[in-house]
């Protein structure tokens, strides 16, 4: 399976953020849409950086209240992996295990296309091992 499935089955759609906002900003728009993390873009989407809690509470460590009105650019992870609409699953888990994070967005031309998390990975990928082991039943049971 791609990523191209799972953007077809949940959506391609992506809560963006602009540089120049601020982290109560973004924690406020974390908290309303129930996320953990925020691609941040241009107007053109090409993607700048992502903003996660984990960036959140590394800022709060150290500038304590005052990171509150700091721009999210000066906080984001700027460099930040991408995959595209081809990439496996297998392939994006394995970024996401070596890397340590739990979003990968997802660009086609330079634009952002969506974004997957390693929740959706990991559905998709259980869903494809029941599925196996459901056939491999079906079949001894046939013999």
């Amino acid at each position: 399976m791609t990523v191209a499935r799972i953007l077809a089955e949940k959506g391609r759609t992506v809560v963006t953020v602009q540089p120049d906002r601020s982290l109560a900003d973004a924690i406020h728009l974390l908290a309303e849409k129930g996320i953990g993390a925020l691609v941040v873009t241009d107007a053109a989407q090409s993607v700048l950086g992502i903003l996660s809690e984990r960036d959140i509470m590394r800022a709060l460590a150290s500038l304590g209240a005052g990171a509150m009105d700091a721009p999210i650019a000066s906080h984001m992870t700027a460099n930040v992996t991408t995959c595209r609409r081809d990439t496996t699953i297998e392939e994006v888990m394995h970024l996401m295990t070596e890397g340590r994070f739990r979003h990968v967005p997802v660009c086609e031309e330079g634009k952002l296309a969506g974004l997957v998390s390693i929740g959706d990975a990991v559905k998709r990928r259980i869903a494809t091992v029941e599925a196996e082991h459901q056939a491999m039943r079906d079949y001894i049971t046939m013999a």
